[in-house]
């Protein structure tokens, strides 16, 4: 007898932060083996077939827009949305999905309004403190299944009787793999010496502090040119450096921390980021939701400069949950390297000298970070379809 397969839906797309979190469900579903059809209704930019490919998930591209400003602009949008809409309810007859997922990003609207008004199990997965416009939107349905959220904070933001649950922001199986491994560990000098062994990997003194630096995957120039000029207050504190370019800075960074005289190792990115991180005793980083939800699973303290030139500053609200936690410093992007450098040198001279404030900001990151969010939030879709998990 052949095996009866659920289809679920996820929609979204357009960015990474719209992708990687839904995507590690994904990889979950497939790690239990369980009988289940993955789509991913998306937007037409690259990054979408990108990284989709990659993960051989099938995409299905969108003909929506992002909802315009300008009134002028209206008519088009709404033609594209009801497309959108059609194309949906078309697929979903063709056949009817167990569940639907809105990942966030204007392309989930069109399968989760569809899904809603075919009667489907419908979700968000908001990792965002403060939901975008798309969730924001979709979120005061009654007839929604559900919302995950990362925080508890998020819960303000949607109506009174809206299904929040609060399950984390799904990670990375390299992430949930390295938790596990630590967590097995007897003591917490057999974490510092595995934590020792993955700076050896990456060319770095085991027995020294290294700072992770990153401006996500294309880098960020107003960072890298701050730590540049911050170079001989690190190695003066006996610090080193793993630090992620991005590919238009790497030569220039790794020449001014060879002359400065930083032990350093200088790459324009790494497929290895859970381990960076888990090697790492301090991370400087921007403040998107799923590199969050990497850094509390990694239990590490954290200087946080979000994207500056977002206008609902969502990176900023996001790093705001960690900061009254006690787990970083929030500092703005000045959108220049060397007013970066002149704000972040005192906070350098104060955290990079002072351990027990580190130790302090890491147990209050292990607190709020929740590894496990993608068990959870596949459990909740499984259970949605009315399937065992």
């Amino acid at each position: 007898m052949k095996e009866h397969r659920h289809w679920f839906v996820f929609a979204g797309g357009g960015t990474g932060g719209h992708l990687f979190p839904a995507l590690a469900v994904v990889e979950l579903l497939r790690e239990r083996g369980l009988p289940v059809d993955v789509s991913f209704f998306c937007t037409p930019r690259p990054i979408d077939q990108d990284v989709l490919g990659k993960v051989q998930v099938e995409a299905r591209p969108l003909s929506v827009l992002p909802f315009p400003n300008r009134p002028w602009a209206w008519p088009r949008f709404l033609w594209r949305w009801r497309e959108s809409v059609a194309a949906c309810r078309r697929a979903f007859e063709q056949r009817r999905p167990a569940v639907i997922v809105g990942a966030g990003g204007y392309a989930s609207g069109p399968p989760v309004h569809a899904g809603l008004k075919m009667g489907i199990p419908t979700f968000l997965l908001n990792p965002d403190a403060v939901p975008g416009r798309a969730n924001r939107h979709l979120g005061r349905r009654p007839d929604l299944a559900g919302v995950f959220a990362q925080w508890d904070v998020t819960r303000a933001h949607f109506p009174p009787a809206a299904r929040v649950h609060v399950t984390g922001c799904p990670v990375r199986k390299a992430f949930r793999a390295i938790c596990e491994v630590a967590a097995r560990l007897d003591t917490p000098q057999a974490v510092r010496d595995m934590a020792g062994e993955l700076k050896r990997s990456f060319n770095l003194d085991p027995s020294r502090p290294a700072m992770l630096i990153t401006g996500a995957s294309q880098g960020a120039r107003t960072i890298n040119e701050a730590f540049i000029r911050l170079a001989d207050r690190i190695a003066s504190a006996g610090w080193q450096v793993l630090h992620l370019t991005g590919q238009a800075d790497h030569g220039r960074v790794s020449e001014a921390y060879r002359q400065s005289g930083l032990s350093a190792a200088v790459l324009p990115f790494t497929d290895r980021m859970a381990e960076a991180m888990f090697a790492s005793d301090l991370i400087v980083s921007r403040a998107g939701a799923s590199t969050l939800a990497e850094i509390l699973a990694v239990g590490r303290p954290s200087i946080l400069l979000p994207y500056p030139f977002h206008r609902d500053r969502h990176q900023w609200h996001n790093g705001e949950v960690l900061v009254k936690a006690g787990a970083a410093i929030l500092l703005d992007d000045l959108k220049d390297g060397q007013e970066n450098a002149r704000q972040m040198q005192p906070v350098l001279n104060d955290i990079l000298n002072n351990a027990e404030h580190r130790q302090k900001m890491c147990v209050a990151a292990c607190g709020l970070g929740k590894p496990q969010a993608a068990m959870d939030i596949a459990r909740h879709l499984c259970q949605a379809a009315g399937m065992g998990y």
